[in-house]
């Protein structure tokens, strides 16, 4: 039984169950919960569900310790990837994976106890607004789960952060972020982006897929497909008593050559003879990472076991072909590539326009992230176009004509937006601000800022038009910026101080000492043509000729 739906909106979630009780039904989908039904009781949709005589969490609850052997958790894993995989293929994500909704049947297989009931309310609102509305249970969620039209969007590979949660709690026997409340989840998963802790002493093969489920870019976690290749290859290697060979227990996972991107990411697109390639950016920058190639087209492959290694590119107006890695290089189709910062030709009201694009097949359908989305925007690529992209490093701020942004945005003093730097680009394209020009100190000192990429705009020392424009924005580079230049103005005016003080009392003096040598130099004068005023003392010492002077009196 859930929660009451706001009424008006009961229609709308029934269409999505009948929806997905006629592709179970077509998909003969036999590891998933099976449906008998849906009523509406009181006002509250309830539906009718199989009955099973326990779980994957009951079972742990019988164990020593709580947790489960290699082998049992790699088996039960296995065939919860495999339902999974099922329902992602009919467009439905789980978002609610826990060892509590892993079933049992009679012959100790796996069911999965929630076929995705999180997904089918998204967007619904409860009746009451007090009710927190979360897409599943807070120690298992995915980052973009806690917002997803903030942070997401959603995606399979949600689902694949909550698989490895599962997976580490049959293991540990204690379920990530155990004792925390949901605001210190929160704070741990979504602001300080720390990961659950992966236990020591695990194959190889499992220790690598679960540390990619954990990537706060989902682009950059394994699909369930991944998943399951991985412990299907282990599970022969493991024996009964949990030790494992090293056949099979170590997965070819070898760093990428491009910064910001998993082999996870890379292993989501081959490339096939005749598509056109480019090189590959940098995620974060949008920099080119290796030899740039503007423009080529695929005419080899060379394989390296199951991927593709090198592959032969042809250059315009080049005689020799190119062997490259195929890492270094991506596939453009209609001019777009994955990863590209695109806009809807066609403004839509209820979210973002600017976003950036996850996916273009070769028959030009797109699947693009847009802030204000939940999930992907799916479509043709004549709907979009090409825009100048953001990247981490940038400085932005509001622009002019924006009085009250969709996030909150710090004032300087005078009123005026302040400029921040960019340090995370979502993958829907909402960037997350800091401002080294602040001085924060605390709890919020890892709490960036949120910012629309429609609400901003990039500021540089060369877009600035004066001297004080350029010093305000040197400000908003580092807090210390202001206090040194305090510093450094009030030590020039000390020095010019000191320096004119210097010359004015030296002034002065020089003025005074000529003053009296002038007064000095009259007086002799007058001295000589008078001599009969001095003293005769004085007289007989200046001129000796005392007896002369007083004989003449």
């Amino acid at each position: 039984m859930l929660h009451s739906i706001k009424e008006g909106h009961e229609n709308e979630f029934l269409r999505r169950f009948e929806e997905v009780w006629r592709n179970s039904k077509s998909q003969n989908l036999q590891g998933v919960c099976w449906l008998h039904g849906i009523s509406v009781i009181s006002g509250k949709i309830c539906i009718a569900l199989k009955s099973y005589e326990g779980s994957v969490g009951d079972r742990m609850a019988q164990m020593n310790g709580g947790k489960l052997s290699l082998a049992d958790v790699l088996r039960y894993g296995i065939e919860l990837a495999k339902e999974i995989q099922l329902l992602h293929q009919i467009g439905l994500l789980v978002l609610n994976l826990k060892p509590n909704n892993f079933l049992l049947d009679e012959r100790d297989h796996v069911v999965l106890g929630d076929f995705g009931i999180p997904y089918l309310l998204l967007g619904i609102p409860w009746r009451d607004p007090q009710v927190a509305v979360r897409l599943g249970s807070l120690n298992y969620m995915a980052p973009e789960q806690w917002q997803p039209g903030v942070r997401g969007p959603i995606s399979y590979e949600t689902d694949s952060w909550g698989f490895a949660c599962s997976i580490i709690e049959m293991l540990t026997g204690t379920p990530p972020w155990f004792g925390r409340s949901p605001e210190e989840i929160h704070h741990s998963v979504v602001v300080r982006q720390e990961k659950p802790r992966v236990p020591c002493g695990l194959p190889p093969a499992v220790e690598e897929v679960l540390k990619g489920c954990f990537e706060n870019d989902f682009r950059n976690r394994p699909l369930m497909s991944d998943i399951l290749q991985a412990f299907e290859r282990l599970q022969k290697a493991v024996n009964s008593d949990g030790s494992w060979s090293n056949q099979g227990s170590n997965l070819n996972v070898n760093k990428p050559h491009c910064s910001g991107y998993t082999t996870w990411f890379l292993s989501k697109d081959r490339l096939q003879i005749g598509d056109t390639v480019h090189s590959r950016k940098d995620i974060s920058t949008c920099k080119p990472v290796s030899l740039v190639v503007k423009e080529g087209v695929v005419v080899g492959l060379e394989k390296d076991g199951e991927r593709d290694a090198f592959v032969l590119v042809q250059i315009p107006n080049m005689h020799n072909q190119l062997k490259l890695n195929a890492v270094t290089i991506e596939r453009v189709t209609f001019g777009f590539a994955s990863g590209h910062w695109v806009q809807l030709i066609k403004a839509n009201e209820q979210h973002a326009s600017l976003g950036i694009l996850h996916y273009i097949h070769r028959d030009g359908t797109a699947g693009a992230g847009f802030l204000g989305l939940d999930t992907l925007w799916r479509g043709h690529y004549s709907e979009l176009r090409v825009v100048e992209p953001f990247s981490v490093g940038q400085f932005v701020r509001l622009k002019a004509d924006i009085a009250t942004p969709l996030f909150e945005w710090p004032h300087k003093r005078g009123g005026s937006w302040a400029s921040g730097r960019i340090s995370r680009v979502l993958p829907n394209g909402c960037l997350e601000i800091k401002f080294p020009g602040r001085l924060v100190l605390g709890d919020n000192e890892h709490a960036p800022f949120l910012a629309s990429p429609e609400e901003v705009e990039r500021v540089s020392f060369d877009t600035c038009p004066g001297l004080s424009e350029k010093y305000e924005l040197a400000e908003d580079f580092h807090w210390a910026v202001r206090p040194l230049a305090i510093a450094f103005g009030v030590f020039t005016a000390t020095k010019i101080g000191t320096f004119v003080g210097r010359n004015v009392v030296g002034g002065l003096r020089y003025r005074c000492r000529r003053n009296r040598k002038r007064m000095a130099d009259a007086g002799n004068q007058e001295g000589q043509s008078n001599p009969a005023w001095l003293p005769p003392k004085v007289a007989s010492i200046i001129f000796k000729e005392g007896t002369t002077i007083a004989s003449s009196r």
